[in-house]
């Protein structure tokens, strides 16, 4: 027997705000929400991980020791930057070196994660090659 991961939790201060932005940049919706407690966010209408955006009384203050890696999804890494920065993210210095493959930003609250050079699509082409 297994486990299988049923949500992702990702502390907040500010709620709306950090799940806004994270239903933004992943395309996804609010599927249940109980007032300054937890905001879920999912895919809309798909089964699997869902993101838990749970209320906490302090702020971030050290480097997150879990951190999603996303990928773009119909557009370059460039773009996909370049978006999610307009959405609020930005950049964050967790100590990667300047040659490092992919780029890592902190949504509004401080959380590091990072987009991932290949695409969906370019992942995708490899493994329909192979």
């Amino acid at each position: 027997m297994t486990s299988r991961i049923a949500a992702i939790a990702i502390d907040a201060h500010d709620l709306r705000k950090v799940a806004d932005f994270w239903a933004a940049v992943l395309g996804w919706t609010v599927t249940e929400e109980v007032p300054d407690e937890i905001i879920t966010i999912a895919p809309a209408g798909e089964p699997g991980v869902s993101i838990d955006v749970v209320k906490v009384p302090e702020g971030k203050t050290v480097k997150n020791r879990l951190h999603l890696d996303i990928r773009a999804d119909g557009s370059t890494q460039a773009q996909e930057v370049e978006r999610v920065l307009a959405l609020g993210a930005r950049p964050a210095d967790v100590g990667q070196g300047p040659d490092v493959s992919w780029v890592t930003l902190a949504d509004p609250e401080g959380n590091e994660f990072c987009i991932l050079s290949r695409s969906v699509q370019d992942v995708a082409g490899d493994l329909n090659a192979g």
